[in-house]
């Protein structure tokens, strides 16, 4: 039995039992009626120190060029959100879905783009084999979970956009900037395993 798929469950089956105290959101979601259902995979590598598995978007994207984010994308008709984060994971970093240990899905995200995302957390093996679509990923990384799970890594900015002020969370760790949804997830992770308590 994996420790660490043990010591993730447990952490997450009592994180959702109880209240985050803030979760950032997007306010132009008060204006979308109906969201587009879309997942994401958030691997924990087996490690003695895990890590995070997070990519780049290719800067020629029409949607978050350049951004990090998860493996994800929309859920196909018929799928689950578990399926289709695997499908996702396998098409953009070309991870075999029997290699993922599915822990389970977390809190959804609304974005003001119209998507309900809904993110996936599995635990993979430390020596896999990551092979990324150059269509969908410019690079890929793993950043350390102690760094990007620890809130005193989570600095709290504000922007204008689109006339209003919004909040977000930002991550930098060695020269990648974690934002936007990505952040946003992480930050409502971070409270759910409470991974440094």
């Amino acid at each position: 039995m994996s420790p660490l798929f043990e010591d993730v469950r447990r952490r997450f089956r009592d994180g959702m039992a109880a209240e985050v105290p803030y979760r950032f959101t997007d306010p132009r979601t008060a204006q979308i009626t109906e969201f587009t259902p879309a997942a994401v995979l958030v691997a924990f590598t087996e490690r003695t120190e895990p890590g995070m598995l997070l990519l780049h978007r290719p800067s020629s994207m029409r949607a978050h060029p350049g951004q990090v984010a998860f493996p994800g994308g929309r859920i196909d008709p018929g799928e689950t959100p578990i399926e289709a984060a695997l499908r996702e994971a396998q098409e953009e970093l070309g991870i075999d879905p029997q290699a993922v240990r599915v822990v389970g899905t977390g809190d959804l995200y609304r974005t003001g783009s119209g998507y309900e995302i809904t993110p996936v957390l599995g635990v993979v093996p430390p020596d896999l084999e990551i092979v990324p679509n150059p269509a969908e990923v410019a690079r890929w990384f793993e950043a350390p979970v102690d760094f990007v799970l620890d809130r005193a890594n989570h600095v709290t900015k504000t922007l204008e956009w689109e006339g209003a002020l919004r909040e977000y969370v930002e991550i930098l760790w060695q020269g990648h900037r974690i934002w936007g949804v990505t952040g946003a997830i992480i930050s409502t992770l971070s409270h759910r395993l409470n991974w440094h308590d």
